[in-house]
């Protein structure tokens, strides 16, 4: 596409340092890929960001991480917005979707321990932070012994964390430390059958205007096709569900050998019961396959495990 000199973009992206990296990462692909073109990150506080002293599970509500960035693309204050995939609610405003899904990075949960010591060798009784309820269940279905404290903030003050309130260790996205270059903080990364992930972990996505044909024709090369389907069958076993961001449902879309297996589960809080199937078509099926997982899980019993979450089943803020 031909750029016209001084030709600019802005970009909506949280202020977090892992967010900036992200976004700065856009910035810079697409300035490479069409000279003459600048990209400008602007910072926008979401909600999310503005309550740090309450686990996201207490504060409710859906897209806390995207929903003023949504509201600047829609006003025509930005032009694009990057999203860490994870925090995006399954239903978007009709006049936006996500155009552009990035090359994944690395999908799974890594725990980093002050002792140096795998999940399976921490203390009994270990103190282990993450607000994740999904992280929450599985860990606690692994090790029944630990106790959960909640650990909000960035990427930063999560790390700095560690060791506070004789925490043992903490759980993060590996694709984060990735990202942000800490890979060697990462005492293991937890194997798939322990710590399934969350809907769209390890990749960015692109939200533009449905719109904006310039914007879609700038930003189309970076997007990656096999990624793209996995988290499309995510995001319709998640919508499927009605579930948000917040709430013990995790899953993997992988394509393998030219098939896409999907995985997926429901918790209850303590991972005492876990609902978990898999499925299996071709690339073309993924949103139907998500579709198809959901209604397995529901008919085994996950409706009524998420209702019960819904209707306030939450845990007490501090404790197991």
């Amino acid at each position: 596409m031909a750029i016209t000199p001084g030709l600019l973009l802005r970009l909506g992206t949280r202020g977090s340092a892992l967010a900036i990296t992200q976004s700065g990462w856009v910035k810079r692909q697409l300035e490479a890929a069409h000279p003459g073109l600048s990209v400008e990150l602007v910072r926008i506080k979401t909600t999310g960001d503005k309550i740090t002293d309450v686990p996201l599970a207490r504060v409710g509500g859906k897209g806390l991480f995207v929903k003023e960035i949504e509201e600047a693309l829609l006003d025509g204050s930005v032009d694009l917005a990057v999203h860490s995939m994870k925090d995006v609610p399954a239903e978007l405003p009709a006049a936006l979707h996500i155009a552009v899904t990035t090359r994944r990075e690395d999908v799974r949960d890594a725990l980093i321990s002050r002792s140096g010591e795998p999940l399976a060798r921490l203390p009994h009784g270990a103190k282990v932070g993450t607000s994740s309820l999904r992280r929450r269940a599985q860990l606690l279905a692994a090790r029944p012994d630990l106790e959960i404290l909640p650990l909000r903030g960035n990427l930063d003050t999560r790390l700095r964390k560690l060791g506070e309130n004789e925490m043992e260790a903490i759980i993060l996205a590996a694709a984060g430390l990735h990202r942000m270059g800490l890979e060697a903080r990462i005492t293991e990364c937890l194997a798939y059958d322990v710590m399934l992930p969350a809907i769209g972990q390890g990749a960015l996505g692109i939200e533009l205007r449905r719109e904006d044909a310039r914007a879609h024709a700038l930003t189309k090369f970076l997007d990656h096709p096999e990624t793209a389907v996995a988290v499309v069958a995510e995001r319709a076993l998640l919508a499927k569900l009605e579930g948000g961001c917040q709430v013990p449902i995790a899953a993997m879309g992988r394509l393998i050998d030219g098939r896409l297996r999907l995985e997926a589960l429901v918790a209850d809080l303590d991972g005492r019961r876990i609902i978990r199937g898999h499925v299996e078509g071709g690339p073309g099926e993924a949103a139907s396959l998500g579709l198809k997982l959901a209604e397995e899980l529901l008919s085994q019993g996950a409706g009524e495990i998420l209702a019960a979450i819904y209707n306030g089943g939450l845990p007490a803020p501090g404790g197991a």
